[in-house]
């Protein structure tokens, strides 16, 4: 067999998977094959950012297997892109601490947004869209109330922003805020201690209000996850079923090294009650904020994750 991306078996029957997953703890035994996916060659392709191959994964089917941002899978599912979800949170966290500010600027409340321009990568970045529920749920700040100024464009291509986004062609969204263009901006985790340095969050002590969005709702806000081609799936599930097994093992295995932070918590494999509410809330918040435009269907998804439970 021949598909673009890898489908195809070797001589001794090994379905060869080309697979991109990040540079986590739980994904490097893996990686670097101490976890060996019995069934499975997978040949890891490595993405530097991580954030480039969701877009060429949703557009082009490169990958058999790759981790994915959460809206950018909902996004692609409303599309018709023809993945499935893997039941595994790479990445996830609480993003009070995301929406910042200047130090040197005035004080600014998270109210004081309504009608004020704010920096974001991509509209549909799912940093984003946490930060906009939470802004909506606690402070009655609405997407549509605020100006969004973008630096990239949707990894799914058939997605049409609202009207209330504007792209710059600054190269950094931090610019954006020490340039004078946007008076905060949403940073991911990993901007915050890179481009994001000696900022401060707009939310007054972000962290506690972080916490307690976890005690109310029962779950942790889910980044990434994976997903997995579905004529890859169709053609060779076991494969794909060895391969999340392995996943799952990893995470087990490393469980040890992830401290009880909302961080450490979200890293998770198997369907369970908190990634179900992870993902209606989720999808609450993309339709409220125009990045899908009908409900998502949480109990089909539940569905297809269960295929790899077989």
């Amino acid at each position: 067999m021949n598909r673009a991306g890898g489908d195809e078996k070797e001589a001794d029957d090994v379905t060869t998977l080309t697979v991109v997953l990040g540079d986590h703890p739980h994904t490097r035994p893996l990686k670097d094959r101490t976890l060996p996916v019995a069934g499975a060659d997978c040949r890891f392709v490595e993405s530097s950012p991580l954030y480039p191959a969701f877009a060429r994964m949703v557009r082009n089917l490169e990958f058999d297997v790759c981790e994915m941002a959460l809206a950018t899978y909902l996004q692609a599912r409303e599309a018709g892109v023809p993945v499935t979800l893997l039941p595994v949170v790479l990445v996830g966290g609480t993003h009070h601490q995301s929406l910042t500010r200047l130090p040197e600027r005035p004080f600014l409340t998270p109210r004081q947004l309504q009608g004020r321009r704010v920096g974001v990568r991509s509209y549909s970045q799912t940093t984003g869209l946490w930060v906009r529920g939470f802004l909506r749920e606690e402070y009655g700040v609405e997407a549509s109330d605020v100006t969004w100024v973008t630096t990239e464009e949707p990894h799914v291509a058939q997605y049409r922003e609202p009207a209330r986004v504007a792209r710059s062609d600054a190269r950094r969204v931090a610019d954006l805020l020490r340039g004078g263009d946007v008076t905060a901006a949403v940073l991911g985790p990993r901007a915050i201690g890179g481009q994001g340095e000696g900022l401060l969050p707009v939310v007054p002590d972000a962290e506690a209000a972080g916490l307690a969005w976890v005690a109310r709702h029962g779950t942790v806000p889910a980044n990434h996850l994976a997903v997995v081609r579905d004529d890859v799936l169709r053609s060779d599930p076991d494969a794909v079923r060895a391969l999340y097994r392995a996943l799952k093992e990893a995470i087990t295995a490393t469980a040890a090294g992830r401290d009880d932070s909302p961080a450490g918590r979200a890293v998770a494999a198997g369907w369970s009650d908190a990634l179900a509410k992870c993902l209606e809330i989720a999808g609450r918040y993309a339709l409220e904020q125009e990045l899908v435009r009908s409900p998502v269907d949480i109990g089909a998804i539940e569905k297809e994750a269960a295929l790899f439970e077989e």
